[in-house]
């Protein structure tokens, strides 16, 4: 079997990627290793075509186009052509993406094209208090009318997605995430006292601003608590940076408070679990997510974790139980939780050990494959 996935953000050394990037390059390096071919098509970070073996996976990255208003028929022209060149030599039998992917892909017979919900435009639109934007909600019924079969990685995107667009009746499969616990798992690292951990795009709907706000609740009572932000930033439509925004308006009001935030900025994936390890917990109060990693990830190395109560929050967690969840919009419900950790070691430890076993039960990276390649030669058949 040749599987080929389309997204823009396989992890590049020197470049930032978000959790799709994570999510794929996880995926599909498990797959190689059960002797699927795996292929990788993109539009590069830089101005020049790409292409790499990386860990037996496949990886193109094209040129990208700059041709102002035309940009979307050059990208998406490139990678038509490669898929065509690539299937040529070694015929391509699924064809995956995300929930925009498929709105300028050019079917090919006898192959099958897949959306997985990760959290389009449509999904995500409501959370963010806008309205549609008419060219990209365009872009994604088209693709929708495209796929073959979709695959939800939670209950809730599933739902939510189908508020909005249809999935044409056509094959849904359930298929979390998965996690690979082999690199996510405790290593022996010493815990920093009270160290509050964010990782993630830093960006509104990841609830960092009200992280922020919540520090000094956290504060009052545990005067050592420090909190490190790891991520890319996020940059509004006129170019000015949420990161800077939030120096500006948040962090400037700490006063003395303010020198014991620190924003790492980007690191590697493999990085990631370092710095896991040395948090007192790790807090992720996104305002919506789709089912996200980094939770489990933290909770797959026996890690305290805070996550939101909205979305798939409690599907991947059970309150107090193999981790906590909050308001995210609440900074005096997010403090509290966090507090909560800080106030209870014993009880902690125990939660912690709760939520990896968890983890392995249902996120772990050999199981959550194994479904993923039925699901697939299911589809071809």
């Amino acid at each position: 079997m040749h599987i080929c996935f389309l997204t823009n953000e396989y992890p590049k050394e020197g470049f930032p990627h978000g959790g799709i990037g994570s999510f794929v390059k996880t995926l599909a390096t498990a797959l190689v290793k059960n002797g699927i071919k795996v292929s990788v098509i993109g539009i590069n970070y830089t101005a020049n075509d790409e292409s790499q073996i990386i860990d037996g996976v496949n990886v193109y990255r094209l040129k990208r186009s700059t041709i102002k208003g035309l940009a979307w028929y050059f990208n998406s022209k490139a990678i038509n052509g490669k898929i065509r060149e690539i299937h040529k030599q070694d015929p391509i039998q699924i064809i995956e993406t995300s929930e925009l992917g498929l709105a300028f892909i050019n079917k090919l017979k006898k192959v099958k094209y897949i959306i997985r919900l990760h959290g389009g435009h449509h999904f995500f639109a409501e959370s963010e208090n806008r309205g549609i934007n008419k060219w990209k909600g365009f872009q994604e019924k088209r693709s929708f009318q495209k796929a073959d079969a979709f695959v939800a990685v939670s209950q809730y995107v599933k739902k939510h997605t189908e508020k909005y667009l249809s999935y044409h009746n056509k094959p849904i499969a359930y298929l979390s995430n998965p996690i690979d616990t082999h690199l996510f798992r405790p290593i022996e690292k010493r815990e920093s006292e009270n160290k509050i951990v964010f990782v993630g795009t830093v960006c509104e709907k990841k609830g960092i601003r009200q992280l922020i706000q919540a520090f000094p609740l956290v504060k009052k009572e545990f005067p050592d608590a420090t909190l490190e932000i790891y991520g890319r930033d996020w940059f509004f439509p006129d170019g000015s940076s949420y990161m800077q925004m939030l120096k500006e308006k948040e962090i400037i009001q700490l006063g003395e408070l303010a020198k014991d935030i620190y924003f790492i900025g980007v690191i590697s994936y493999e990085t990631i679990p370092r710095v896991y390890a040395a948090a007192s917990v790790c807090v992720f109060p996104s305002h919506m997510e789709t089912q996200g990693l980094v939770a489990q990830e933290a909770m797959a190395m026996e890690k305290a974790v805070v996550f939101t109560k909205l979305g798939p929050g409690p599907e991947i967690i059970k309150d107090y139980e193999t981790g906590l969840l909050c308001d995210p919009h609440n900074p005096s419900a997010i403090a509290e939780k966090i507090i909560w950790i800080f106030d209870n070691k014993s009880k902690v430890q125990q939660l912690a050990l709760e939520a990896r076993k968890d983890i392995l039960e249902r996120f772990d990276i050999k199981k959550i494959v194994e479904k993923n390649i039925q699901f697939y030669f299911d589809l071809i058949v």
